[in-house]
């Protein structure tokens, strides 16, 4: 989480504080939390369950609100903005993929990884040539026209990951990616993810219980008592 002196870091969260009420009792989550990334560095967040991870990353992904204090995006604050501004933002700068693929069965692989682009307005021809290439480069290229119960659970995910990365965003948010897979697909999904964040540049903020893949990343966190040890 290095920054550079001749610019703001990609993306940057700051003084973070989060809340919940149970019954009587107030559960506080994230108590000012500070974190910063830059451009094509890759960053797990490890910890305890309920230590917050989720919410964290619900947070960085403008799908939960903080408390209070604020979100930078290359330096222009996320926090002030509205639902409408949020959600184009999030098409567009932001790809997520999480530990259960949500794919929609009905489709096939390659039109679930065009489905972004679809929902923001392009023409489905416009998506095929860039949703076929990232199919090639998570090795499914065989696969594109494979319905989701056609593929197996290290295929799903691989679609999951093409799919986020289809509006070429710039920085990718994961959580426990590799956390429903055997050792062998998941061992290929986190490299697929590292080798496709070096070529395209792509920051990557990753949740995970797996201390070995977290050691592969640039930077570990740990999530302890709602701050970064």
């Amino acid at each position: 989480m290095n920054t550079d002196a001749m610019e703001p870091p990609l993306f940057e969260a700051l003084e973070l504080y989060k809340s919940y009420h149970s019954g009587k009792d107030e559960i506080h989550i994230l108590k000012g939390l500070n974190f910063s990334i830059n451009r094509g560095e890759m960053t797990a967040v490890v910890g305890a369950s309920g230590s917050g991870k989720t919410t964290l990353l619900q947070i960085l992904g403008t799908l939960d609100s903080p408390d209070s204090g604020k979100l930078l995006f290359k330096g222009e604050e996320l926090t002030s903005k509205n639902e409408a501004y949020l959600s184009q933002f999030r098409n567009t700068s932001l790809g997520f993929i999480f530990q259960f693929h949500h794919l929609l069965p009905e489709f096939s692989a390659i039109e679930n990884v065009m489905m972004p682009g679809l929902i923001a307005g392009k023409k489905k021809h416009e998506m095929e040539k860039p949703a076929k290439k990232l199919l090639e480069q998570v090795e499914l290229g065989h696969r594109t026209e494979h319905r989701v119960n056609e593929l197996s659970g290290g295929e799903q995910q691989r679609t999951a990951l093409a799919r986020a990365l289809v509006m070429k965003p710039s920085l990718l948010l994961a959580d426990e990616p590799t956390g429903n897979l055997d050792a062998r697909s998941g061992n290929l999904v986190f490299d697929l993810i590292k080798s496709l964040c070096q070529d395209l540049q792509l920051a990557t903020i990753m949740v995970t219980h797996n201390r070995d893949i977290a050691k592969k990343m640039d930077v570990s966190c740990t999530l302890r008592d709602g701050v970064f040890l």
